[in-house]
């Protein structure tokens, strides 16, 4: 038995009683610890209830579906290869289907989420009708210009596993997926548009969605089964080469009444197969299949389709054994079910939580299940018994966020992800920075692939991945400048070596490539050769190689100008000291600090992959100046200390010069953890989640990035921000009272527990913690946080304290930390609590250590 009893508790709350639960032998439970009071850890099954809430019920795949999110909000499972949805005509489909008005174009079974780039995949669409004019199969509109269709409001429904609407011709299009096949359900009208009896035609494409066709293009029909199956040669989206992609459609629901090809506008049952050519004047000529029926006794036909990336033969045969007999019901039922065994580790209290915080977090936490893409058995490019991974869109993407939030809650498919890379290593030669479509995809910046490896090496990520071929892979990155650094590799690696930067103008004849960036691709380069030294530290046996690569880590110096200035529309900004490009002969070039900032009014700014192209990718010099994620200590000093670090962390946000829906801002939101004030970092995170990315279609502020944005939401929310590349977490109050995390790799449970949780979030300043029942005063903790299922309880009040601002509180730096001060935040002494008060009496937007003479 149970019951309540409230206990004076002057260590946790001042003055103030708090509830406590006291069993039938007299047992104390503290309500924020997993352990009764004399230190005994409790019944589990106690601690870790299980949600009263399917997790289910608060994703919403159509997050981002417009205002250039470009999130796929169909149906698939869990890194899926099919994914079944409708397609749009809008301009900015890259996910397929869009919110934003465009009209239907058709129905197809391949494509990725969130990416930037041209559209993506969206091959072998399928479109139905109810019935062609005059019942001629020619009175109907095959290309998919004359075909387009608008969909009725109010119809379309989506939820994991499924996606659904009715077109404008009346038609309920519902579909599923399982892992290489899609299923279609087409509900027609008792009546086509004419009136007469429904006899319904299903149309098959030959196209994808940016019409990229090459080649020839293949279809033919089973005169014994009239199963259609073909292939045609595609253009990736973001990337060099080509690709063949392979389909399999058989259909169930009525009598087939008749069926043949089209080409162009026109089409004949008398002709069973099509081979049709590349384009004329770039554009690929219309063709396909199409399959008449009779009228259906419950007016309803499914369509199965296979796809794959090695055969006709092997799409059928996956069609088969995953979904043998068209059961649509069965088919969502298991895909359901899979996204609940990924989703459900993560479980958090709703207390005073409304249904649009819950939806926002899940749907951000669905996000990054939806790439990258298990492709194996997939790979025609060479054999293997590994894993195969696709859809890595793009890596520079999603080694900040992405990739360390699956590490956390889904270690068993990183590992796979992990093997993949390396085999693409072992077989292309290089681990790649951007993959899509088989194809290799173009390269931001570093050599980011190594960050992932990284990351996943010091999380303990190891089964069955061959280490020392991994090391070898990325030192190759470091070492050796391959012909087409345009895709893999790095670029400039004389100049890397001998300057200790990419000059501005480098002249590189051994490799070739877009030569611009060099500003941002030397800070990512010196972030690359310090994970490789982070690997080769914990391989052992590699201290030349840790020392060369520590040294190399710290080339970002190398572009310091201690005297830049900056200015807004004509007013210096008051800051001195920014990154700026150099050349070869050692003098430095210029580029303004705000060129490519979210605040860049120019509009011939260039700032991608253009040969006209700005120093930095996607981000200003500015943003980029806080780009040292491997000595923040260093970096503090270099912009004059903890107070100016902050400062100038200040006006980066404040000013609007960053900007939230693009990666490199991502770690910028938490960087006050260094300089000593954890609480700044909160207080960001709670004005950009709610401000910038909400629970609604255009929720969105940029492109998703493959789950990159909706894991910067799930890792806020959570409370735990990573620093990737390094076994270092950020802490900031979770969004929810009680957050737990079981992880698969080790069934145990991390929780995090928020003591004066308000709902309201004006207490989101942690005063004091405690890590498995002792006094912790670090602002970060490491990933065996999770693996060993510990329990991190957060005292929260309204303004900052002390809490983790002292030196030994901030996370690891490759430097060391000077101008700090040094004391105590052991919150449950007197000393500590008339700190906390100075504290509170301060302005949180103005500077702390200037307004406590200097001293931190």
């Amino acid at each position: 038995m149970l019951c309540l009893e409230y206990i004076s508790d002057e260590s946790r709350e001042e003055g103030g009683l708090v509830a406590f639960l006291v069993t039938a032998t007299g047992t104390i439970l503290s309500p924020w610890s997993s352990t009764d009071l004399n230190g005994d850890v409790i019944n589990e099954a106690f601690v870790n209830t299980r949600p009263s809430y399917d997790v289910l019920d608060y994703v919403d795949q159509l997050i981002g579906s417009s205002n250039g999110g470009n999130v796929f909000p169909g149906a698939t499972i869990p890194y899926g290869m099919a994914k079944a949805v409708a397609d749009t005509d809008s301009e900015s489909n890259q996910g397929g289907f869009t919110t934003d008005g465009s009209k239907i174009t058709g129905f197809s079974s391949m494509h990725d989420s969130g990416t930037g780039g041209s559209p993506s995949l969206g091959n072998f669409a399928l479109f139905p009708y109810a019935g062609c004019v005059e019942d001629d199969v020619n009175g109907c509109n095959y290309p998919k210009k004359a075909r387009k269709t608008a969909f009725l409001n109010g119809t379309l429904k989506a939820s994991p596993g499924y996606f659904g609407l009715q077109l404008a011709s009346g038609i309920q299009v519902d579909m599923t997926a399982a892992h290489h096949t899609s299923l279609f359900r087409f509900k027609f009208p008792a009546t086509d548009q004419s009136g007469n009896v429904s006899s319904p035609l299903i149309l098959m494409d030959l196209t994808d969605l940016s019409d990229s066709r090459q080649n020839n293009g293949t279809v033919n029909i089973d005169g014994t089964t009239d199963r259609m199956t073909g292939n045609a040669r595609f253009l990736p989206s973001f990337g060099t080469g080509t690709y063949v992609a392979y389909f399999c459609a058989d259909f169930s629901g009525a009598t087939i009444r008749d069926n043949g090809i089209f080409a162009n506008s026109r089409a004949s049952s008398d002709v069973k197969s099509l081979t049709i050519s590349r384009s004329i004047n770039g554009y690929p000529l219309p063709g396909g299949a199409f399959v008449r029926f009779k009228s259906p006794g419950d007016n309803a036909i499914i369509a199965r389709v296979g796809v794959s990336l090695i055969s006709s033969e092997q799409a059928c045969s996956s069609a088969e054994e995953e979904i043998p007999a068209f059961d649509f019901a069965a088919t969502q039922k298991a895909a359901e079910d899979m996204w609940r065994e990924k989703i459900s580790p993560i479980v958090v209290s709703t207390n005073g939580v409304n249904s649009s915080m819950l939806k926002n977090f899940y749907s951000g936490i669905y996000r990054t299940f939806v790439n990258p893409q298990d492709y194996t058995g997939e790979n025609p490019l060479w054999k293997s018994d590994e894993p195969y991974f696709d859809s890595f869109y793009c890596i520079w993407d999603l080694f900040r966020s992405q990739m360390p939030f699956l590490t956390v809650v889904d270690p068993s498919s990183v590992t796979r992800q992990v093997r993949s890379l390396i085999d693409t290593y072992r077989h292309e030669g290089w681990l790649p920075d951007c993959r899509m479509s088989l194809c290799k995809g173009y390269t931001q910046g570093g050599s980011n692939a190594d960050n992932v490896l990284a990351d996943a090496y010091l999380k303990g990520i190891s089964d069955g991945v061959d280490w020392q071929t991994g090391y070898e892979a990325v030192v190759k990155d470091a070492e050796v400048e391959p012909f087409d650094w345009c895709c893999e590799g790095r670029g400039g690696l004389d100049s890397w070596k001998s300057l200790g930067y990419i000059p501005v103008q480098d002249f590189d004849y051994k490799g070739f490539g877009t030569m611009t960036r060099s500003l941002s691709r030397t800070l990512e380069y010196s972030y690359n050769d310090f994970v490789i030294a982070k690997i080769a530290a914990g391989l052992g046996g590699k201290e030349v190689d840790v020392e060369k690569y520590i040294t190399r880590s710290g080339n970002w110096k190398n572009l310091f100008k201690a005297d830049q200035t900056s200015f807004i529309n004509g007013t210096n900004t008051g800051f001195e000291g920014f990154f700026q490009p150099r050349y070869l002969n050692l003098t430095f070039g210029f580029q303004d600090p705000l060129k490519c900032s979210n605040i860049d009014t120019n509009p011939n700014s260039v700032c991608s992959l253009q040969n006209t192209g700005a120093e930095t990718f996607e981000s200003s010099i500015w943003e980029y100046s806080f780009f040292v994620p491997h000595d923040q200590a260093t970096l503090i000093t270099t912009f004059g200390g903890p107070a100016a670090f902050v400062e100038r962390l200040d006006y980066l946000h404040d000013k609007g010069i960053t900007y939230i829906g693009n990666e490199p801002a991502f770690l910028t939101v938490f960087q006050y953890h260094y300089a000593g004030r954890p609480a700044l970092s909160a207080k960001r995170s709670h004005f950009y989640v709610p401000t910038f990315f909400q629970p609604t279609n255009d929720g969105l502020p940029g492109n998703d990035d493959s789950g990159a944005m909706g894991s910067f939401v799930a890792f806020s929310m959570i409370g735990l921000f990573p620093n990737p590349g390094q076994d270092v977490y950020l802490i900031i109050p979770p969004y929810f009272e009680n957050v737990s995390v079981t992880s698969p790799a080790t069934n145990k449970t991390s929780t995090i527990r928020n003591v004066n949780f308000d709902p309201s979030y004006k207490n989101v300043y942690i005063q004091s913690a405690t890590l498995n029942g002792e006094p912790y005063t670090k602002n970060w903790i490491d990933h065996s946080f999770f693996t060993e299922g510990k329990e991190l309880v957060l005292i929260l009040g309204s303004t900052e304290s002390a809490w983790g601002t002292r030196v030994t509180d901030l996370p690891p730096s490759l430097g060391t930390y000077e101008g700090f001060g040094n004391y105590s935040t052991n919150a449950t002494n007197g000393s500590a609590r008339k700190r906390a008060k100075r504290y509170a009496a301060a302005d949180l937007s103005g500077d702390l250590g200037a307004k406590n003479g200097g001293a931190y």
